[in-house]
């Protein structure tokens, strides 16, 4: 499958989404299209090769009513917020005296207080609110325009209905005072009045969208500008998009890495904050991979350039991140259901809310004069027509389809920007539901609990000998050889300071080990077989203990004198532990599984704290064992490093890829953890569950708001000025709620 992601202007609703993605599916070649009103971009899938090019699915959304913007550009840009606030002062400044002039009447003095009396006052309300409606507003009037030609109404027809209808019986009232047309009480000043909080709440909306989404622009600004590379043994300063793979880029303390790479020579320590979400830095020297965009703190680096473009891991993560806020949550189709026909549903109610005011005056006047004994704003003397219209214009302005909209692309796309600065990236959106149903945690061993390559567990000296000295003799030996256990056994003499020169004369001896002459004695690593004496019993007995636990046990001598043993494992990740049993405290059963034999894989589930263990399986066969799991009636999260474990991830209600490093790339995962360790699927799970917990949340009030909200209004219970008032909060408050989440510690799943 192929996908891309277009940017769309003019979008104000969930029926505009709706409107859409019916456009775009419609297109030979498109298989799926996801439109999402928080970002204001579409995600369109279709067959590798048959996917129509930009301009194809331009015109259909064209043709839709609405605008793509170009390539490179985001759908709101500045100057969008720009021409929102400025229309939304525009407003205000006809609206104000609006307010000023219909005071008294609020205040229930009725109109022998109006300034110039009730002519000039009608004149005054058609005048100022006409400016509002047709200078500011008209934006509003055109998109409602074009979307009802289309027979795709969106909420602006809802605004433009109760607005013009309030607008209307300005008219009719100042036609009323020539003996044009009967009288009429005048909701001419309402117009206004609703269009200048509708384009208020517009603004505050828009503003709190880019405020959430924050995440993904401070993401797409972290790229250097510029690299000094070494070309023609001399330093240049060349831009970023100039780069080349194997380029030898020089890294001076405090810049930032301008791309992926490896140290060619130099040691420092580099802040990778951005990657894994740790604050401590990290030790890179010669070998060391580097990400572009992490700054490097202390010594010179010279990095050789391994990724550029669209290849880099910033690149990578801007890329999961977008497609993971234009996924949805399967908890979303409701609302989608729900809001595509929201708008022609109102518009019936509406309709009804002013019959049956007009057809039934006798009930709903007597509701009228019970309303007004407790609402100061309803007057049931004003006649069963402008009641009726009163009701309707409310019904119209209160139903907001915008919160069902952005009730769960919210709470995603500030999900997944959250996850992103804490190494958590999440490629599917469903990911963030099915993740809370899961309740068995399956884990790969190696790489993932473990290290996935040897390291020294345990240093066992003979009576009378130091350790140091131990690892002097073992590492002179082991300098010389390439095996996996000599590596490690180096590695473990550098990270204690120890150092020895090489021992003369080596020789490995296949299936025994290694020998040498050091300072003109013979010495020896390996297993009995390359011994001339026997073990002591007391290191006998330890070996036997470490052999139990699945150690590969070397034995040290020098000469006729036993040093003693050092023993190799491909050692458990340091934070693994404390990480599977919070998962536990969590409410998950863990299972590993892993293609070791039992002896070992018991061993490390031990150590690890795994409670059940599932040895000897071949990769092919994992994906098998998970199958097996949830025919058991389990929903299974697979954690693993997204070679070997492709399939078993695919087969998983969840798949956890772990990355390393700027490996990131990894299609089999639903979530990608950037840091190798199993305290970041802790923290997935407390993102998933607390992104999912905003999506209920935000659903719940959106739902509840229009439930409740709409039945008041058709009662008459509802000033239309009030009405617009509540709708505008309600997207408001939606945004708000989803923002919440950056205030959650994903350590510990509670807010900070």
């Amino acid at each position: 499958m192929a996908e891309k992601t277009i940017h769309i202007r003019g979008m104000h609703c969930a029926s505009c989404v709706a409107n859409v993605e019916k456009a775009l599916q419609g297109v030979t070649g498109v298989s799926d299209a996801s439109v999402n009103l928080a970002t204001h971009s579409a995600m369109v899938r279709g067959a590798d090769g048959m996917l129509p090019d930009d301009a194809v699915l331009a015109e259909a959304v064209r043709k839709s009513g609405y605008d793509v913007a170009e390539a490179g550009t985001q759908a709101i840009d500045e100057d969008d917020g720009r021409s929102e606030r400025r229309r939304m002062w525009l407003a205000w400044a006809a609206t104000i005296p609006i307010m000023i002039w219909m005071l008294p009447m609020f205040l229930g003095h009725g109109h022998h207080y109006m300034p110039g009396g009730m002519l000039a006052h009608d004149w005054g309300m058609v005048l100022l609110s006409g400016i509002v409606m047709f200078w500011p507003g008209f934006a509003t009037l055109r998109s409602a325009g074009r979307s009802a030609l289309r027979f795709a109404p969106n909420m602006d027809v809802l605004i433009t209905l109760g607005t013009v209808s309030a607008y209307v019986t300005g008219i009719i009232a100042l036609a009323g005072h020539y003996m044009v047309l009967p009288e009429l009480a005048n909701f001419g000043g309402l117009a206004g009045m609703i269009m200048a909080f509708h384009l208020t709440g517009r603004h505050i909306e828009t503003q709190s969208k880019g405020k959430a989404s924050q995440a993904i622009r401070k993401l797409l600004t972290l790229e250097a500008k510029e690299a000094c590379v070494e070309r023609d043994g001399e330093e240049q300063q060349i831009a970023i998009d100039a780069l080349a793979p194997d380029d030898i880029m020089v890294v001076r303390p405090g810049e930032k890495i301008p791309t992926d790479g490896e140290v060619v020579s130099g040691s420092s320590s580099v802040d990778e904050s951005l990657v894994t979400g740790e604050s401590m830095p990290v030790k890179r020297e010669k070998g060391s991979t580097v990400i572009g965009a992490t700054i490097n703190l202390e010594g010179v680096l010279r990095v050789r350039a391994t990724r550029t473009g669209k290849d880099t891991f910033l690149s990578q993560v801007i890329r999961m991140v977008e497609q993971a806020q234009g996924s949805k949550v399967p908890i979303q189709a409701l609302a989608d259901r729900v809001t595509a026909v929201f708008v022609p549903i109102v518009l019936v109610v509406a309709l009804v809310t002013f019959a049956v005011w007009v057809l039934f005056p006798g009930p709903f006047g007597a509701l009228a004069h019970w309303l007004a004994t407790w609402i100061p704003w309803v007057n049931p003397d004003l006649g069963r027509v402008a009641l009726a219209l009163h009701a309707a214009i409310a019904v119209l302005v209160i139903a907001c389809p915008c919160a069902l909209g952005l009730a769960t692309p919210m709470a995603l796309m500030v999900g997944s920007g959250l996850g992103a600065e804490n190494g958590i990236l999440i490629r599917k959106g469903a990911a963030v539901q099915v993740l809370r149903d899961v309740d068995v945690l399956v884990f790969d061993k190696t790489g993932t609990i473990t290290e996935g390559k040897p390291g020294v567990t345990d240093i066992v000296p003979a009576a009378g000998v130091e350790v140091e000295e131990l690892l002097r003799v073992a590492v002179a030996l082991e300098r010389n050889s390439e095996h996996p256990i000599a590596r490690a056994i180096v590695q473990e003499a550098k990270d204690r300071g120890v150092v020895s020169a090489p021992a003369d004369e080596f020789a490995a001896v296949t299936g025994g080990g290694v020998r040498g002459v050091r300072d003109g004695v013979s010495v020896a690593a390996g297993t009995d077989a390359l011994m001339s004496q026997p073990i002591p019993d007391a290191l006998r007995e330890a070996r036997a203990r470490l052999e139990k636990e699945a150690r590969t046990v070397i034995r040290v001598v020098a000469g006729d004198r036993e040093l003693g043993l050092v023993a190799v494992a491909d050692r458990i990740k340091p934070d693994s532990p404390a990480a599977l049993r919070q998962l536990k405290a969590l409410g998950f059963r863990t299972v590993m599984l892993t293609g070791d034999n039992e002896t070992v894989a018991r061993a490390v589930a031990a150590e690890a704290g795994i409670d059940e263990v599932i040895a000897q399986v071949l990769p092919g066969d994992k994906a098998e064992k998970v199958k097996q799991l949830q025919a058991a009636g389990h929903k299974v999260a697979m954690v693993g490093d997204g070679i070997n474990d492709a399939p078993a991830l695919t087969q998983a209600d969840v798949g956890i890829a772990i990355g390393t490093g700027t490996d990131v790339a990894i299609e089999a995962g639903d979530i990608v953890l950037v840091q190798g360790s199993l305290e970041a699927v802790v923290r997935a799970v407390h993102l998933s569950r607390a992104t999912f917990r905003k999506i209920r949340e935000n659903l719940f009030w959106a739902f509840f708001y229009n439930l409740v909200m709409i039945p008041l209004a058709m009662a008459g219970a509802l000033h239309p000025l009030l009405a617009e008032i509540a709708m505008a909060f309600s997207s408001i408050n939606v945004v708000t709620n989803a923002r919440r989440l950056q205030k959650v510690d994903l350590r510990t799943g509670k807010r900070k």
